[in-house]
């Protein structure tokens, strides 16, 4: 089964504001019709990358069974860490960087690899703010959640 999974996060007074996400999956039937599930939350305090991260983890942790995802998000945090192969240095030298220092967000690195592991997820970025549909949705879906009220506490590291 093949899903596309549209991100984005927010953060207002970026970093460690109100913030929020927004995950848009989309899967075609075989009788070619389209099924569409949107996802949002806000949090009281966080920052863009964690929600960048967040609307990721929330997509592939909604998925039931495995899937070739294709994972689109204009967040180079998130994509570049997987196309560009720092994920695995970061494994390999203990959830150290290259200047030897910590990794931030490594609670939802670990949460999203675990998210990820029974699929075969590809990473695509795209620009954001550039008129993409499902990104701009995204973008919606994420600064209203941002905006909204009854928001979630987020446990910054």
């Amino acid at each position: 089964m093949k899903v596309t999974i549209y991100t984005d996060g927010a953060a207002r007074g970026n970093p460690e504001g109100p913030g929020g996400y927004g995950t848009v999956l989309q899967y075609v039937d075989a009788k070619g019709n389209l099924h569409e599930r949107e996802y949002s939350a806000g949090y009281k305090k966080t920052t863009n990358n964690r929600m960048e991260l967040m609307a990721a983890i929330v997509g592939l942790e909604a998925l039931t069974k495995p899937c070739k995802v294709e994972l689109v998000s204009d967040s180079k945090y998130l994509v570049d860490a997987f196309n560009q192969h720092w994920i695995e240095g970061w494994l390999k030298n203990n959830w150290k960087n290259s200047a030897k220092k910590p990794v931030k967000n490594i609670d939802l690195w670990k949460r999203l690899l675990e998210a990820k592991k029974q699929h075969q997820v590809t990473f695509v970025w795209v620009k954001g703010h550039d008129g993409h549909p499902e990104n701009e949705r995204c973008d919606k879906l994420a600064t209203t959640a941002a905006d909204g009220k009854d928001l979630l506490d987020d446990c910054l590291q």
